[in-house]
């Protein structure tokens, strides 16, 4: 055991001996983050709650059968990003709204995207408060196919390698990369009019003469930001 506590891997093999002490111990660490994910694809808190406690009684059921070939939040994200699906499309066929208001402008920020610029002093849109930001993000976010908002949040909430990405969503790398560009560019797309912005041009305020250039440079909304512990 080291200073961190014990690894995924034995906890995972704790709890399949029987060990309810250390499957706790794997709710305790991933229960946030995961919570952050589904919050973001699901914007009702209730309904992020109920993915969360189905994700992990799901984990628990079938833990024996866990070989450890991918990581262990690997396989519960992508459990919790199966769950977010299947809830989203039976609201689809209820034909529910899917953006809870009353939630999205305080806790929006779970989501943990942030556009603000890099260059701030350059920009004119710096004074912009961060909790009506943080619920254009959520409605941006709204608009995005599911594809798209799920790599997003995995990206910039969890801060999941492009490594990482590919092995949770089981696509290549390339299409990880892909994948990333046009969401980004779709979210800048959808936020430009609130910020303020002309066609073609950033969320840094300068003109881009070719927004498919360089993906990470051009279109990155923010850099990943590090696991939580």
């Amino acid at each position: 055991m080291g200073a961190q506590g014990p690894s995924d891997r034995e906890l995972v093999e704790r709890a399949k001996a029987g060990e309810k002490a250390a499957f706790g111990v794997l709710v305790e660490r991933y229960q946030k983050r995961i919570y952050a994910v589904a919050f973001g694809m699901l914007h009702n808190r209730d309904d992020a709650l109920d993915v969360v406690q189905d994700a992990f009684v799901k984990v628990h059921k079938h833990i024996g059968a866990f070989q450890g070939n991918a990581s262990f939040y690997t396989w519960l994200y992508r459990i919790t990003a199966n769950l977010c699906i299947d809830v989203r499309r039976k609201r689809g066929r209820r034909g529910e709204v899917e953006f809870e208001e009353s939630v999205g402008r305080d806790e929006g920020l779970a989501t943990g995207i942030d556009v603000a610029p890099r260059h701030a002093e350059a920009n004119p849109v710096q004074n912009l408060g961060r909790r009506e930001l943080a619920g254009e993000i959520d409605r941006a976010l709204e608009t995005l196919s599911e594809n798209h908002r799920l790599i997003l949040l995995l990206r910039e909430v969890e801060g999941l390698s492009y490594e990482e990405l590919a092995r949770v969503l089981k696509i290549s790398k390339g299409t990880v990369m892909s994948r990333l560009f046009h969401a980004r560019r779709n979210m800048q797309k959808t936020l430009r009019p609130y910020l303020g912005l002309r066609e073609g041009e950033g969320l840094d305020g300068r003109a881009h003469a070719d927004e498919s250039a360089d993906e990470d440079k051009k279109v990155q909304l923010a850099p990943a930001r590090p696991p939580v512990a």
